[in-house]
């Protein structure tokens, strides 16, 4: 089968020699599981899939980076950071919606800081699910602790906070708008910027393809399913079959879900 385009990120060169960055997904190191080979595809939001991308950008390039994205996996997303940190070229980076936890802290390792009007960003105490008996509890409480206090040197660094006023911020989960972001240093500048309309076109597309490619991988699954019990000699009379919902009406509703979380 052959790989669909992703719409959550995006490399792009421009003529400038600008390479776009888009992040517009949960950082991850797992992509949507295909239910056609039963295997996770490619996470583009993975730190494995930004070491790839970033080493074919010269050093002598910009990068943009813009992010619209509820956080994630902090493990991928302290790594991202790092590799962005490392690259010698110059690092732009946009809030194009929001930043939440740690995608906000990848924001930290560009060179300039940017937010525009009617985004945010958000900073907490990152959290795990954890199994065991008290003694391995105490330590996963333990291992946080440490985990927290490396995350908060990442926004101490470029910041004018105070390491306690932001712990006290992370504790109560802090929503930042632009000006306070700005005030707090933890952003350099607010632009009044909008998104490219021809990129915005292309994700839009590209979003239109991967839903028609996951309806069509529904639709194969099912019969898949039907065929093996028929084959299994399963006899069960036919339930009645609902009227189905145009496809057309299918894609408009779920890329009007997708338009607000832009």
């Amino acid at each position: 089968m052959p790989r669909q385009d992703k719409v959550f990120v995006c490399f792009q060169k421009a003529e400038d020699d600008t390479h776009k960055l888009y992040i517009y997904d949960d950082v991850t190191a797992y992509g949507t599981f295909n239910w056609s080979t039963w295997s996770y595809e490619e996470s583009e939001t993975s730190a494995k899939y930004f070491q790839e991308q970033l080493a074919a950008i010269p050093d002598t390039a910009t990068i943009e980076l813009h992010i619209n994205s509820n956080g994630g996996s902090v493990k991928e997303g302290v790594a991202i950071y790092s590799q962005l940190k490392q690259k010698n070229c110059k690092k732009v980076g946009y809030v194009d919606g929001v930043a939440y936890s740690v995608a906000f802290l990848i924001l930290q390792a560009c060179d300039e800081r940017v937010m525009g009007l009617g985004t945010s960003a958000l900073v907490h105490n990152m959290w795990m699910s954890v199994d065991g008996n008290a003694k391995e509890l105490r330590k996963a409480a333990d291992d946080l602790d440490t985990l927290m206090e490396s995350n908060r040197q990442i926004f101490l660094e470029k910041s004018n906070l105070e390491e306690q006023q932001l712990i006290d911020m992370m504790e109560a989960e802090t929503f930042l708008t632009p000006d306070k972001a700005l005030e707090y240093g933890l952003i350099d500048r607010v632009d009044n910027y909008q998104a490219d309309d021809k990129d915005v076109q292309q994700r839009l597309m590209s979003r239109v393809q991967q839903l028609s490619g996951v309806i069509a991988q529904q639709k194969s699954f099912r019969e898949q399913l039907e065929s093996m019990r028929q084959q299994g000699g399963e006899q069960k009379p036919p339930a009645p079959t609902p009227k189905p919902e145009p496809e057309e009406k299918k894609l408009k509703n779920q890329l009007a879900n997708f338009l607000k979380n832009m």
